[in-house]
């Protein structure tokens, strides 16, 4: 398995080349990103595609060079790295700079953001600055999808990290092929548009991790009862969550499973604690209908001693990643990255309905 380029030693999402998002709650204080129909803090659709600039036929630099009219006061930090052609969920959080630190500051919970790409050509992959010379594709709006729960499946993991993050962004991005593609992303400032430069993505990299119509594979999962009721051996959450009551191995082909791999204690992405939360409260709601189970990332809950066989079989290079498997033992869903209720209870019903 192979860690994210930037793991700082740690199994996590991937920061762009600085520390990922940090703090949540209210947008920016000048309201610069504000989207005066937006609550901050609540999901929101997507805006339409009109809202923003149209390529018109420009490559990526021609239409930035255009359109970008100040400097961006927000860090735009990917929360996935596995993609394959065809249509793709492209998480990610938003944050201020740290105009003294050059990293991510408070969170931003209501920008208007949308995607571009360009692909880049096979014969110059290598080329530095060559796919800001091809076509632009886009753009692709982004939504907000709140990571909140009801109060009572809420953890301290959560609720006592001001660090938190309380939205993800997503926009639905679809790549025409395999190869590698360079993205970028525009901003809505208080004066005008804004570009923020997004790391590459390699499309069809990572084909080893379990897709949906595909056999899931076979692990066994600790439960409540193997570990003699300790469930802090379960789970870095605080107080431990609960989906560890089944072996994935007893259930799977047999009954629908949802399958959490997180890790609320050292995840910098700061997300594990929330969509951890998320998956709690799903439990709750369908309980009887699908088996819930939270992977831990680390043996013993212990980075030093490597990521646990469970994580390798599935091949993932980040956190955190959701499978739904349907009672046939087929993988139905496989989500990389922040996800808040709206998503999982999709999820969910879909898995459920097979």
């Amino acid at each position: 398995m192979r860690a994210p380029r930037n793991a700082l030693g740690l199994f996590c999402l991937l920061a762009c080349g600085a520390v990922l998002v940090a703090g949540c709650g209210g947008g920016s204080d000048s309201g610069s990103h504000v989207n005066p129909e937006a609550e901050a803090g609540k999901s929101r659709p997507a805006p339409p595609k009109s809202a923003f600039p149209a390529p018109q036929g420009r490559t990526l630099l021609k239409l930035f060079e255009d359109v970008a009219e100040v400097h961006p006061s927000a860090k735009i930090t990917p929360s996935a790295e596995a993609f394959y052609p065809g249509p793709n969920r492209y998480p990610f959080l938003v944050s201020e700079k740290d105009t003294k630190a050059g990293t991510a500051g408070k969170e931003i919970p209501d920008a208007e953001v949308a995607i571009y790409y360009a692909k880049v050509p096979s014969k110059a992959a290598q080329a530095k600055g060559e796919a800001f010379k091809q076509l632009a594709v886009g753009p692709f709006p982004a939504r907000i999808e709140s990571l909140a729960t009801q109060p009572p499946f809420q953890g301290k993991t959560t609720t006592e990290n001001p660090d938190v993050a309380g939205v993800v962004y997503s926009a639905e991005i679809d790549f025409p092929s395999k190869g590698e593609y360079r993205p970028l992303a525009l901003i809505k400032e208080k004066d005008g548009w804004a570009k923020v430069g997004l790391r590459s993505i390699k499309v069809g990299e990572f084909a080893k991790i379990p897709r949906p119509g595909e056999k899931a594979p076979l692990i066994q999962t600790p439960t409540a009862k193997s570990v003699g009721g300790n469930l802090a051996e379960l789970s870095t959450r605080v107080p431990p969550d609960t989906q560890n009551t089944v072996n994935y191995a007893e259930v799977l082909g047999k009954e629908p499973i949802l399958l959490l791999f997180a890790t609320p204690k050292f995840c910098q992405s700061r997300v594990c604690g929330p969509v951890v939360d998320v998956a709690q409260q799903a439990q709750h709601e369908f309980e009887g209908k699908a088996n819930f189970i939270h992977m831990e990332i680390y043996n013993e809950n212990d980075p030093s001693k490597g990521v646990r066989p469970q994580v390798r079989r599935f091949h993932l290079p980040t956190e955190p990643w959701l499978f739904a498997m349907n009672d046939e033992g087929i993988v139905s869903a496989a989500i990389e990255g922040p996800f808040g209720t709206k998503l999982m209870r999709k999820t969910v019903e879909k898995v459920i309905a097979e």
